[in-house]
Formats: structure tokens, C-alpha cells, sequence
């Protein structure tokens, strides 16, 4: 299966830590694959390489087989990548449903739309509409979103990556703020999103989370991915083995 989205030897260095060396990446369309790591291995350093919020010292990235350089998130975004990162980007005085039209806003038709009004019964149904694929705790989409609790807030943030990602959507601990049905409900859509023939990358210290929805496990190190392992047949002490190196395992073992 060739990769969708890759990246070759990315290197990062704040002062004198090296966020990022030479680390390698790849997914693949309809695959979900967790990217794990002690903290401080790298991961959100990654993440935001690879999807125009940080610029890298050296290494390459490749989308749809094609070298490419997102110089913003805007420019990621508007070629289907979406990221859900930890501190949700969400705008707390705004509701939901403007939460998740957010740059996307639907106008009305007709000359008010010209006029700048947008069409809020639009986007409030079909934010209404997210949350209830989703099975979020969300049950109202007028309620300004700095009401709202951790929970809700990270379904607000998951909903909106969903609907706007049709290439590759990113999750950075989608699950932390969450209970067990919204838990379970989260990911039941990861596998959905996989199905309809997205890429996933699910960051995450859950590795049953991990192990029930990933394809693949790509573990980071020190800044370097250390390993890929394929899911089916791991074990949680495979995994915690290599994030913390002791398992010597070869890049590419099963």
C-alpha cells in the first residue's frame, strides 16, 4: 500500500533540544495508525511539521507521491488534512455550530448573503447533525462553548476535524476529556472515518485505545520513530517496550 502522506528524515531543534531527528512517518488512505511515544518524544512536534504549524530544519515530505511544504495550517486544511490538537482551537464566546463553520461559514442565499448574513439555522442543523453521528454529549448548539464542559468541548473540536477532513485527520488524545460512552462513541467513529477511506493518525497514552482501532503503531523516540508495528497480535507490553526501549525492535517489525 503506498502512502498518502510520508515524511523523511524531519529534523527540529529548539535551542539545544532536538524536538525532531530525522524522524520518519507514513500512512496510508483507509488506515488508521497511532503514533505513540513517551512524552517529549516528539509527537505534537511532529504533528504540527507535518501540518503547516511549524517549519522544519531539514527532511521531506511527500503527499499524494508529490513533495510538498505547508507553509500554514490554512494550506494543510484546504488540501483535506484536519488536526484535533490538545488545546482544541476553539473560539469559548462562540456556539458549536459557529465553533464548526469557523472560516466555513454558510451565507445565506440571495442578496443578504451578498450583504455579509450567514445562515445560521443552516449551520446549526447541520452541526446538530455532527454531533448526533457522533454521539456527543452535545445538546445544544447555540450554547457558547466556554459554557460548555471538557467533554463537550472535545466534541465539538472532534466533529468539526470530521466533517471537513476527506484526506487524512489528525487526533491528538481525542479521548482524554471524555467518559466511557463518549469514549466508546469516539472511537466507533475513528473506525467509521478509516472505512470511508480516510487516513487516521490517532495520538495517544491509551494503548487498549490504541491497540482496539489502529492498523499500524508507529512509535517515536527521542525524536526518531523507533519502530512500526502491526496491531493485530500486539500486546500492550509490546508497545510500552518500545517507547521505552526495552524491546530492541527493528524499524518495520511485525
Amino acid at each position: 500500500m503506498s502512502a498518502l502522506f510520508e515524511a523523511r528524515g524531519l529534523s527540529r531543534r529548539f535551542g539545544r533540544v532536538q524536538a525532531l531527528d530525522k524522524a520518519d512517518f507514513d500512512v496510508s488512505a483507509g488506515e488508521v495508525v497511532a503514533l505513540i511515544g513517551d512524552n517529549g518524544a516528539g509527537k505534537s512536534t511532529l504533528v504540527k511539521a507535518l501540518t503547516g504549524n511549524l517549519d522544519i530544519d531539514e527532511g521531506e515530505i511527500f503527499f499524494e507521491g508529490q513533495p510538498i511544504h505547508f507553509a500554514t495550517p490554512h494550506e494543510a486544511s484546504a488540501a483535506g488534512i484536519e488536526v484535533v490538537h490538545q488545546d482544541l482551537a476553539l473560539a469559548p464566546h462562540l456556539d458549536a455550530a459557529q465553533n464548526m463553520f469557523l472560516g466555513r461559514e454558510i451565507m445565506r442565499p440571495g442578496p443578504f448573503g451578498k450583504l455579509g448574513f450567514m445562515d445560521n439555522t443552516a449551520m446549526r442543523a447541520r452541526a446538530a447533525a455532527a454531533f448526533t453521528e457522533l454521539g456527543s454529549a452535545v445538546r445544544s448548539v447555540v450554547v457558547p462553548v466556554g459554557a460548555m464542559s471538557g467533554g463537550q468541548k472535545q466534541s465539538v473540536a472532534i466533529a468539526r476535524a470530521v466533517s471537513w477532513a476527506n484526506k487524512v485527520l489528525f487526533l491528538d488524545e481525542p479521548t482524554a476529556a471524555l467518559g466511557v460512552v463518549q469514549t466508546h462513541n469516539v472511537l466507533e467513529t475513528i473506525k467509521k472515518v478509516r472505512d470511508s477511506g480516510l487516513a487516521v493518525v490517532l495520538i495517544s497514552h491509551s494503548m487498549p485505545h490504541v491497540l482496539e482501532v489502529a492498523d499500524r503503531v508507529q512509535v517515536l523516540r527521542l525524536g526518531r520513530r523507533v519502530a512500526t508495528i502491526e496491531a493485530a497480535g500486539a500486546s500492550v507490553e509490546q508497545l510500552v517496550g518500545a517507547m521505552t526501549g526495552a524491546l530492541d525492535r527493528k524499524e518495520g517489525a511485525a
